[in-house]
């Protein structure tokens, strides 16, 4: 997968606050976006490129590298000379205290003074990440941002890149249970978010906004209850089911499609439709392939909860195959409905879904 990191220009930002909702071609619907801070959390560069100076890092001292947490995990962190009263120690098992799984292991930390970040990152930067590597403050910000946000936040990109939110991109959409629960498709077609966009948009980049879920989840299971949420958009600020589906994306994340199968006979003459729930809590792609009796006409159709809207149609994909591909966006309980036509028999079902 082609890399891209991941930031922010708060110069943008500043832009969309002072002019309001930009003016676009397309119609757009006005979303209210919060009071910038004088600083952004992460720094954007080019897609594909390194946000992360590695020159003037090099330039810089550093102290550190794999450090043994009290968890047994290793965590490979450095933290500036400019800070000699931070220690590799204490971050390392600041980072083994975040809600993780598997990928805490691939990453590599680098704490530095504001000044440093902001070399190594961009202007207004408070941090960065770029693939497995992480730039982070190790001081308060002089609009009171923490260190411990700033860390987690970022961190909330790393866990992002490993996640799966297929057929996006979860470090530009977000991971695949907090996604559907925000309902970032939804929002994006109706051109409310905007994936991967780090400039006039980035109060509403649910990439962005995933990254402080990720930070508010995390301080609430370390009992800090003081949330704030300067940067992005009130919108996407968390309710409790966007914060339990952000926990599951970290400890129990989303991997594969759901396989399922149904099979009915009809009789010969059979007039009524076979209506077969299908509870679709998450977005993503969605596949039907229906088998149908030998000179079998069945129509088969996606409906909503209604029962009766049509979806999409299932068209012929062989002589006794129908196929249906489509997206779920936002629609949580369709079904698929079979109406017989044509010659008895058994029809088959087979179903792919997020």
């Amino acid at each position: 997968m082609a890399f891209r990191p991941v930031a922010a220009l708060l110069v943008g930002l500043l832009v969309l606050l002072a002019a309001g909702a930009a003016t676009r071609a397309e119609k757009e619907t006005t979303v209210g976006v919060p009071a910038a801070s004088a600083f952004a959390r992460s720094f954007h560069g080019q897609a594909g490129a390194s946000t992360i100076d590695r020159v003037a890092r090099a330039a810089l001292t550093w102290r550190g590298g794999p450090v043994t947490a009290s968890t047994g995990e290793i965590v490979e962190i450095f933290v500036s000379d400019a800070l000699p009263a931070e220690t590799p120690e204490k971050w390392a098992e600041f980072l083994a205290t975040l809600t993780h799984g598997p990928e805490l292991a691939r990453l590599t930390s680098s704490i530095a003074s504001l000044a440093e970040v902001q070399e190594l990152c961009g202007p207004r930067a408070l941090g960065c990440y770029s693939r497995d590597e992480m730039v982070a403050l190790g001081e308060p910000a002089p609009d009171g941002t923490t260190p411990e946000e700033v860390v987690r936040h970022e961190y909330g990109h790393h866990v992002a890149w490993y996640r799966q939110n297929t057929p996006w991109r979860a470090i530009d959409w977000g991971p695949k249970n907090w996604a559907s629960a925000a309902t970032v498709c939804s929002r994006v077609s109706r051109r409310e978010a905007f994936p991967g966009n780090q400039s006039s948009n980035y109060a509403r980049n649910p990439g962005e906004a995933w990254a402080e879920v990720y930070r508010l989840m995390d301080e609430r299971k370390a009992g800090i209850t003081t949330a704030s949420w300067p940067i992005i958009t009130p919108s996407f600020f968390p309710d409790e089911a966007a914060l339990s589906a952000a926990e599951l994306d970290v400890l129990q994340p989303w991997t594969a499609h759901r396989k399922s199968v149904f099979r009915r006979s009809f009789p010969k003459n059979a007039k009524k439709a076979w209506l077969i729930p299908l509870p679709t809590p998450l977005d993503g792609d969605l596949v039907l392939n229906v088998t149908l009796p030998r000179g079998g006409l069945h129509e088969v159709a996606l409906v909503s909860s209604n029962r009766s809207t049509v979806l999409r149609r299932a068209q012929w994909a062989s002589q006794r195959g129908k196929r249906l591909t489509t997206g779920i966006c936002g629609q949580r309980a369709p079904f698929i409905r079979v109406t017989p036509s044509g010659a008895a028999g058994q029809v088959t079902v087979s179903v792919s879904r997020p």
